[in-house]
């Protein structure tokens, strides 16, 4: 099939992928994991609106290497109709108490930097200005953190869009609580960070790319209605 005619076919926004997703994991459909070292066969574990989790392959080897991957085939075959999608990051995981792995059902960016003491950190943006930045904690909360803390460099990775580096002061240290398909309470930690110095000319630059970021948020709104 051309890339023309595939254009009509293509799903867009959270709800609509969600929904295929779904019907995966109603079927049990097996899915082909495609990725730079191989591929290997999986299934759908679980969907909601914020990941994925579908099962690791029979390789030991190939569960490792997929997770340095940044471009990874999904391929399945429905009733009558394919199913084709791509992921940039996996992430191991557990599900009923097994090992499994999980990918976010949106675009996700990262911030970088180094606590006071050296040691890296990481965290997942979830709300970004000229003034402040907001981010999840995949992890449990570094020891020692606390509002008032310091970061010289935070380095906020933003995919095709580039990355931003600047100074910023930790605000609050707070929970974000999201209900899950399986009626579970998953809470994450959220911190929230002030801005307090960057270059004048990748302020403009994130200016333009907040604009942007904000008018794909408002289409996707506009398609769940």
């Amino acid at each position: 099939m051309k890339d023309a005619d595939k254009e009509q076919y293509l799903k867009r926004g959270t709800l609509a992928v969600l929904g295929v997703m779904k019907d995966l994991l109603r079927s049990e459909t097996p899915l082909m994991v495609a990725f730079s070292h191989g591929q290997f066969i999986s299934r759908m574990l679980d969907a909601d609106e914020e990941r994925i989790i579908f099962d690791l392959g029979s390789n030991n080897l190939d569960n490792e290497y997929i997770l340095d991957c940044c471009e990874i085939g999904i391929f399945a075959e429905t009733q009558g109709a394919k199913v084709e999608f791509a992921l940039t990051t996996l992430e191991k995981t557990t599900y009923d108490g097994l090992p499994a792995f999980s990918a976010p059902l949106d675009l996700v960016f990262y911030c970088h930097s180094e606590r006071p003491d050296g040691r890296k950190v990481r965290f997942r943006l979830q709300d970004l200005s000229l003034g402040g930045i907001g981010v999840l904690v995949d992890k449990p909360l570094p020891e020692g953190l606390s509002s008032g803390d310091k970061f010289k460099k935070l380095r906020v990775e933003l995919g095709e869009y580039g990355q931003f580096e600047v100074s910023a002061q930790l605000l609050q240290i707070g929970e974000r609580s999201v209900v899950t398909s399986k009626n579970e309470t998953r809470i994450t930690p959220r911190l929230s960070f002030r801005v307090t110095a960057m270059e004048p000319l990748q302020s403009r630059q994130l200016q333009q790319v907040i604009f942007v970021l904000e008018r794909l948020a408002h289409d996707k709104a506009r398609s769940f209605q």
